[in-house]
């Protein structure tokens, strides 16, 4: 009987699953038609935002601040390699290099530098070559070899100006510009695989998904590619939505297919924060390297590349000034990627890693100069109008001096702890639960004979206050009272006796220094002398030299108070009014003008407005603006002299004999200035600089200019005189029709080897005394004179 094999018949689809498999495509397919849809309208959408962004250039040219040229002399203290070095910092290149630099090049030998300025150059394409011998500058010849007294280099970059309000400040580079150790630190710690995705790694956005579900994993990468960080940098707004982030890969696409991955680097490069200095925000390798080592970013080596690419991730945290230990950690990562990307060798890992940090300990205010750079922008937009300094990248000259701004800087930061402790121990003796307030401080330097300004600081710390003080307008105390010796010798040298006077003025014209009451429009001004202590009769010398009130007023009213203030307005002090309050400087001036008038003592008479601005540039170099300065002669030679050789006896045995007992040694004129602020002005023939010292809210700081002002001034001048450039401080020399006559000290009659004390003092050509002091003749020896024994004979 065979066998029947019956096979059953499939059963027929389940209508349930039918359905739901028909649901499942159609749901599917609705989602893939959704995408389609959204991310064609995102891709349109963004397409023309990019396009429209990508029209503008990506980085406006940031408008360059430059600093005065550096002038060498035969005789300086200079290297080739310095030379070498300085030319490099200012953007020249080598002779023969690949491509010459447009602003010049040099050749450098073993004991000699030629520099060729190029067509940008600030100067014109004249050669010279700086001979040196022994560390000094032996000669310096043109291109013909004739000698040169003097030669100018390129003058250095300052800095940008801030771009935006948000106080951004940016110096753009070239991708060829970047070190390779610099690129290979950022994308060992950043973006291993950026030169191989197509902008979007979808590998590391898993590894980063799964080191964040991995407990205990120490965190190397995040999921964004450098191309992600720039279209967020770029087009979005930091907050984290998913719609952001969606948003951010569709911008990505787009700028990998527009550009090539050097140029999205190069874009990144000059993107990316960097951190914060000061009130500046630090976009961009090119300005982080100035800011953290004070180099160009061509000049960094492994160790500070690796700092500078750890410093992306959390830039605030990382921060090697604030937190040094936590970036040369995060530095060591980095190199310890770059090790493991085959970038670099263990060795050299282990040797970065040994390396300090190298860190520019120089603050924001010396290296940058910010209240200067504030001033000059201020000015370029009275100048010429509100037109966009940094779209336009245009190149500005200024007279800063690099080295004196450092030393202006340093000397506040490292002296200003002399202020601050008068003032607690002022605020300990009032026993009053107020909390303590720490005057500001401002100081100006000036060429006297030219009216730059060499160097300015404007407060404390240009981080916690953008007030510029050195043009905030205060009292000028007793540093105006020079105004009115010099109006009084002005006088005497057109043969004007002052009122109750039968001789011409002259530096011992007595004066009455008891307390008086002046009649000011129908009310009494009854000034006083510090400390209340008043003189019967003194000499003028005396009176400035001790800073008297009441004999400086009188010696006002004698030649006339509209007189003195019209002296004042003409040196520049326009707020002075003819009343008896002008002559102990009751009216208001900045320190900035001050150090203007103060150019009349220095500089024979002739008056210098401060000047800050000396030629506007477009970026290829060529003049929009040059600018000169302003001079008018106010005063003769002769009383402006004759009140400076008064000033020096204030250095030198009055009120400012401070400066000289902080070891400042150099010839020098100055006066001191107390209100309800400290002052201190004075001079070397060659430099001029300005101490002011106060409180915002305009309450007596209650300390002298000698002891609050004097010890800043002083530390700054004993810094500058060891610079190059005001080494050659000499005496000043007196002009036709000033004497110098020997004088007793007692009698203040002409001298003779009787007078057991003596001092020179300068006069007008016919108004030295002419009597002699009546001492009688000291004959003791030299070893009883010593012990102090025996007496003097009587005269025959």
């Amino acid at each position: 009987m065979a066998l029947k094999i019956r096979f059953a018949k499939p059963a027929g689809p389940r209508p349930w699953a039918s359905l739901l498999l028909r649901v499942g495509l159609l749901a599917v397919a609705a989602v893939a038609a959704l995408v389609l849809v959204v991310g064609g309208y995102y891709y349109v959408k963004y397409h023309h935002i990019v396009d429209t962004r990508l029209r503008q250039p990506l980085f406006a040219n940031t408008a360059k601040i430059f600093a005065t040229p550096r002038e060498v002399r035969p005789g300086q203290k200079l290297t080739v390699h310095l030379l070498a070095n300085e030319l490099r910092e200012a953007g020249y290149t080598t002779d023969g290099a690949s491509q010459a630099s447009p602003l010049g090049t040099f050749s450098e030998g073993v004991q000699a530098i030629t520099v060729r300025p190029g067509p940008q150059s600030f100067h014109a394409p004249d050669a010279a070559t700086i001979h040196i011998s022994n560390g000094v500058v032996d000669a310096i010849s043109d291109e013909h070899g004739q000698a040169l007294a003097s030669y100018e280099l390129e003058p250095l970059l300052i800095t940008g100006l801030s771009e935006d309000a948000n106080r951004t400040k940016r110096r753009l580079v070239t991708y060829d510009e970047l070190p390779q150790n610099l690129v290979q630190a950022v994308v060992a710690i950043e973006d291993r695989r950026f030169f191989d995705h197509g902008g979007v790694d979808y590998v590391r956005l898993l590894g980063a998904l799964r080191n964040d579900l991995t407990p205990g994993h120490r965190f190397v990468e995040g999921g964004s590619t450098l191309t992600m960080q720039l279209s967020r940098g770029f087009f979005l707004t930091p907050e984290r939505r998913l719609k952001r982030k969606l948003i951010e890969i569709v911008i990505t696409f787009q700028l990998e297919h527009r550009f090539t991955k050097k140029q999205i680097f190069e874009m990144y490069a000059n993107e990316i924060n960097l951190g914060q200095r000061g009130s500046f925000s630090i976009d961009g390798f090119g300005e982080a390297s100035q800011a953290y080592f004070g180099k160009d970013v061509r000049q960094l080596n492994l160790a500070e590349c690796a700092l500078l690419a750890g410093i992306i991730q959390s830039p605030n945290r990382l921060n090697p000034f604030r937190h040094a230990d936590r970036a040369a950690d995060r530095r060591n990562l980095v190199l310890d990627s770059m090790v493991e990307t085959g970038a670099i060798t263990k060795d050299q890992a282990e040797r970065a890693k040994a390396e300090p940090l190298h860190l520019s300990m120089a603050s924001v205010d010396a290296s940058e100069a910010p209240y200067f750079v504030d001033l000059v922008h201020e000015q370029l937009t009275q100048k010429l109008g509100d037109r966009d300094f940094n779209r336009e990248g245009l190149r500005i000259y200024t007279t800063l001096d690099p080295d004196l701004q450092r030393e202006a800087t340093a000397a506040v930061e490292s002296t200003i702890h002399v202020v601050d402790e008068q003032v607690d121990k002022l605020h300990a003796r009032s026993k009053t639960d107020a909390p303590v307030v720490y005057p500001q401080v401002a100081l100006v330097a000036l060429n006297p004979h030219t009216g730059q300004v060499l160097a300015l600081v404007g407060g404390r710390n240009y981080g916690n206050s953008q007030l510029n003080h050195a043009v905030a307008k205060r009292p000028t105390g007793s540093i105006f009272k020079p105004f009115v010796y010099a109006t009084a010798f002005a006088a005497s040298i057109e043969g004007t006796m002052l009122a109750g006077q039968d001789k011409l003025f002259s530096q011992v014209t007595m004066l009455n220094d008891e307390q008086a009451t002046y009649d000011v429009g129908g009310q009494e001004y009854t000034p006083r002398n510090d400390h209340g202590e008043y003189h019967d009769q003194v000499t003028a010398r005396e009176a400035l030299q001790k800073s008297l009130n009441n004999a400086t007023i009188g010696l006002a009213s004698m030649v006339g108070f509209d007189r003195v203030a019209a002296l004042a307005r003409e040196s520049g002090i326009k707020a002075a009014r003819g009343t008896p309050s002008v002559a102990i400087g009751s009216y208001d001036a900045t320190p900035l003008d001050m150090a203007g008038a103060y150019t009349v003592f220095a500089n024979n008479g002739l008056h210098f407005d401060p000047w800050m601005l000396a030629s506007v540039r477009s970026a290829s170099g060529d003049v929009i603006s040059d600018y000169t300065p302003t001079s008018k002669q106010v005063l003769d030679p002769r009383a402006a002299f004759l009140t400076t050789n008064m000033m020096q006896n204030v250095i030198n045995s009055g009120t400012g004999y401070e400066v000289r007992r902080r070891g400042f040694t150099a010839p020098a004129a100055g006066k001191t200035g107390s209100s309800h602020d400290a002052w201190f002005a004075g001079f070397t023939s060659n430099l001029l600089c300005v101490v002011w010292v106060g409180n915002d809210d305009y309450t007596d700081v209650k300390i002298e200019g000698a002891h609050a002002a004097a010890p800043i001034w002083a530390e700054f001048m004993k810094k500058a005189v060891l610079l190059p450039q005001y080494s050659d401080t000499h005496d000043f020399s007196p002009p036709d029709g000033v004497e110098f006559v020997s004088l007793d000290r007692a009698t203040n009659l002409l001298s003779d080897d009787a007078c057991p004390e003596s001092y020179n003092a300068a006069f007008l050509d016919g108004t030295a005394p002419t009597d002699t002091c009546d001492h009688p003749p000291d004959h003791r020896n030299v070893f009883q004179k010593i012990l102090g024994l025996g007496g003097s004979k009587p005269a025959n």
